[in-house]
């Protein structure tokens, strides 16, 4: 069973929950550290020698966990790791974490119940909000996009205040939290993601906390985390801290300032908690379920204002899904990101530097690629010309025989019928009635009326055949209709239809 996120345990090496086997896996893995070792050589200094049973977890958990997995991990993992079997309600009570249950409902029942006998006071509002924002950026700013990203650098003073306030969001260590996002992003929407959108808005919200895990989160590495200090001390102090930052602070700065403790407790203690448990939880479930997918829709992932306001500015979850590294959630300026302007707001004051932002051209690559899809998507509800390769080739004399029976006439190479269309000509049927069996390709390109790209699309749509020896024609740029020379091909669609000979058929066909 997964540890707890609220309470303090010493981090696992996730290699243990690798079942695959190899004869040379460990060689391999001598080699890796080794030319690790030569990139990023390890200190010399010993660990404290008062505690040897700690020294070998220090140093195990400072080797990548996922240093030797196979290539084919997930397929293995999901293959041979056997999952627990589904939630029964014949099983209920031994299904359920008990802990973050008990934490995640006993916490608002006390805060509405306090609530009703407690009235608030204005003051104690405004300090709950502010204790929620700060609170709240110690995990967007802190937990999500410094440790769980790495998408900036931060002092050590500016370390210590976000590891102490995310403290206070009681959502797990650093450690414990940030390994679970990795696994998130590495494996969105499998098996192997602890909070896997598939399996429903709730269980992506709350369930996956409530739930006994049906397998181990996919492995994700957290060795640069457990090589830091700041991350270090706050794992191993995290039960006081959350006491501390949770509770007794929220109520005493109230108690001291305004003598209202019990509203401080209440307010900007215990609901404080479930208002910024339910945002950061939104992450999980919301921004997968809310929005549209401007970047990439390979995934659940996606971008809306309402997520982003009840989130911290958490709410551009494509964006972030694709650029993860970036320091920034919403790229516009406008966009609703509290969290970008206070990790920009360190950065000015000196506290934080080496701000990623993924290169500007890549994003606009990502939203072209996107906007190229949906046009392609509409363009295929759309009917179109038929493919030059599709239509009878037709001899000159062929085509005046079938010219005495119906209105044909021939335009740039192709043979068009005009029967249902004679009497809609805004020229009159007289111009079209006297090009039957002719060549009206100069009339009709500004011989007589220069005409416009609607023209030409509906001409299209009347080809019936090609004449032999008559394509390419010596207008052959202007034998593609105007709304096929920007249309979207896929990669397999990249030749035009019109840009090859057309073959000459056994015998000659039916312009039908």
């Amino acid at each position: 069973m997964r540890e707890a996120p609220w309470v303090h345990q010493p981090q696992r090496n996730d290699a243990s929950q690798n079942s695959y086997k190899g004869s040379d896996k460990q060689t391999e893995r001598s080699r890796l550290l080794f030319l690790m070792s030569s990139v990023y050589p390890r200190k010399t200094s010993p660990p404290a020698m008062d505690k040897k049973a700690n020294n070998k977890l220090q140093v195990d958990d400072t080797i990548p966990s996922d240093i030797d997995i196979p290539d084919n991990y997930v397929a293995h993992t999901l293959k041979t790791q056997k999952a627990l079997p589904p939630f029964s309600w014949n099983n209920w009570y031994n299904e359920m974490n008990w802990l973050n249950t008990a934490i995640l409902t006993i916490s608002p029942v006390i805060g509405m119940v306090g609530a009703y006998y407690t009235p608030l006071q204005m003051k104690t509002f405004w300090f709950s909000v502010f204790y929620y924002y700060v609170t709240g950026l110690g995990i967007t700013a802190g937990y999500h996009r410094l440790w769980a990203h790495r998408s900036y650098n931060a002092s050590k003073p500016l370390q210590y205040f976000l590891a102490i306030v995310g403290a206070g969001a009681v959502e797990g260590s650093v450690k414990w939290w940030a390994r679970g996002h990795r696994a998130h992003h590495r494996y969105t929407d499998t098996d192997l993601d602890p909070y896997n959108a598939h399996k429903g808005f709730a269980y992506s919200h709350i369930g996956w906390m409530m739930l006994k895990p049906r397998r181990k989160p996919g492995v994700a590495d957290v060795s640069d985390l457990s090589k830091n200090s700041v991350i270090r001390w706050q794992h191993r102090h995290y039960l006081a801290l959350i006491l501390i930052m949770g509770f007794i602070l929220p109520t005493v700065i109230p108690w001291l300032l305004w003598g209202d403790a019990k509203g401080g407790y209440i307010y900007a203690g215990v609901l404080r908690l479930c208002f910024v448990h339910h945002s950061t939880f939104c992450v999980n479930s919301l921004a997968h379920w809310l929005g549209e997918a401007p970047f990439d829709d390979k995934h659940t992932p996606r971008d809306h204002l309402i997520t982003a306001l009840v989130t911290i500015g958490e709410g551009y979850h494509n964006f972030h899904h694709q650029f993860p590294m970036d320091y920034r959630n919403a790229i516009k300026w406008y966009q609703y990101d509290p969290t970008k302007w206070f990790i920009w707001s360190m950065q000015q004051l000196g506290f934080a530097s080496h701000l990623k932002v993924f290169p500007d051209n890549e994003v606009r690559k990502g939203q072209l690629t996107m906007q190229l899809k949906k046009l392609r998507e509409t363009q295929d509800t759309l009917a179109w010309p038929s493919d030059s390769n599709d239509l009878p080739v037709i001899s000159w004399d062929s085509f005046q025989e079938q010219a005495q029976k119906r209105p044909l006439c021939l335009i740039s190479g192709f043979i068009h019928d005009m029967t249902n269309f004679i009497d809609e000509h805004p020229g009159g049927p007289h111009l079209l009635i006297k090009m039957i069996g002719k060549d009206a390709t100069t009339a009709f390109f500004g011989g007589v009326y220069d005409h416009s790209n609607a023209a030409h699309n509906l001409l299209a749509m009347k080809r019936v055949g090609i004449l032999s020896g008559g394509h390419p024609h010596g207008l052959e740029d202007k034998a593609i209709p105007p709304s096929q020379r920007l249309k979207i091909a896929r990669y397999n669609e990249l030749s035009s239809p019109y840009g090859s000979s057309t073959a000459y058929s056994d015998g000659e066909g039916m312009a039908y």
